[in-house]
């Protein structure tokens, strides 16, 4: 299994990733050029309409192209979602006043009451703890042990 990383913030990515879209809930079709993708691998990509988020995808089956030569569709598996709604918050730290601004993603169909659950666990993968309505960024929280 090798990890194949399509995301549009790399500056110089390993290859290029033409089109991705839902197939179904959980399903994809992913189109792309160079490399050799293989059945088992990970491709990492962009969430469409965000800036720094991206999901995992596990290539169930590809096909390589002949023609345009490098070019290969794979078929994958990855988050079961049914409408992805994209939304951008803020915080603050509450110890040093420190701004964070981030993106989050939840399924559109679970309304507003998914959008507080989401936020945090974003907040959690970018290191930042919370606790109720206090937030606490890294630093913080080193010099409170």
């Amino acid at each position: 299994m090798v990890e194949h990383d399509f995301r549009y913030n790399l500056l110089s990515p390993q290859h290029t990733l033409i089109e991705c879209r839902a197939l179904m809930p959980g399903r994809y079709q992913v189109t792309g050029n160079g490399g050799s993708i293989q059945h088992g691998d990970v491709l990492i990509v962009t969430l469409k309409g965000s800036k720094d988020l991206s999901m995992r995808l596990n290539v169930e089956k590809v096909r390589h192209l002949i023609n345009p030569r490098g070019q290969w569709v794979a078929v994958a598996n990855g988050p079961v979602f049914g409408e992805l709604a994209i939304h951008e918050w803020q915080v603050n730290c509450d110890g040093c006043a420190k701004e964070l601004k981030f993106e989050f993603a939840v399924d559109a169909k679970l309304g507003t009451k998914a959008q507080k659950p989401a936020a945090s666990a974003r907040i959690a993968e970018l290191g930042w703890s919370t606790e109720g309505s206090k937030h606490l960024c890294p630093q913080c929280q080193k010099a409170a042990l």
